[in-house]
């Protein structure tokens, strides 16, 4: 006996996926942006979340900008997952026409988020390294959730790539449409 699982099915799965991830990265992006405050404003003590107390104490201002690269890469990408989330959500995959303006406009704003996080995270990775080249103790670039930044890159480049592919798409599917 076979199971076929259908198009519909993997969707509504993605879409319970997606939402799980969305509540992670926000939770993750609202602990980095909660933590630089309560370090800066309340309990410089706190500095130890991620272990960045050696920044802390080399300078305040840098462990500021460092948690700030952090704060966007994870805003970034919890705001990722929720076009995903509103995509699925809101049925603008129409399986029988897939070239739409809403699917080519969905994966543009993608491609640049994207293109972004990896932008960003390049920037963090940088600045992290520096700190290392000035005697800092830094922890891990997975741990400070900056890595991956070449494959942001990749991904926003491939995206932007399928996006004007399906910019095509759309153009000759239009151009069908006015033939009939």
């Amino acid at each position: 006996m076979e199971i076929k699982i259908s198009t519909r099915q993997i969707l509504k799965i993605l879409y319970v996926i997606s939402w799980i991830i969305f509540i992670g990265v926000c939770i993750e992006a609202g602990s980095f942006i909660f933590n630089a405050f309560f370090t800066l404003v309340l309990n410089p003590n706190n500095a130890s979340y991620l272990d960045l107390t050696s920044l802390y104490q080399f300078d305040p201002g840098y462990y500021l900008v460092e948690l700030l690269l952090m704060s966007i890469v994870g805003v970034m990408r919890a705001f990722l997952f929720y076009l995903i989330i509103k995509i699925l959500h809101d049925n603008k995959l129409n399986l029988a026409q897939p070239f739409n303006k809403e699917l080519g406009r969905f994966i543009f704003h993608v491609s640049y988020l994207a293109l972004a996080i990896g932008l960003f995270s390049s920037w963090g990775v940088n600045y992290t390294e520096w700190f290392v080249s000035q005697g800092v103790k830094m922890p891990d670039i997975q741990h400070l959730r900056l890595g991956g930044a070449d494959v942001w890159l990749f991904m926003g480049v491939t995206l932007f790539v399928i996006g004007h592919i399906f910019k095509r798409g759309i153009e000759i599917q239009s151009e069908n449409d006015l033939t009939i």
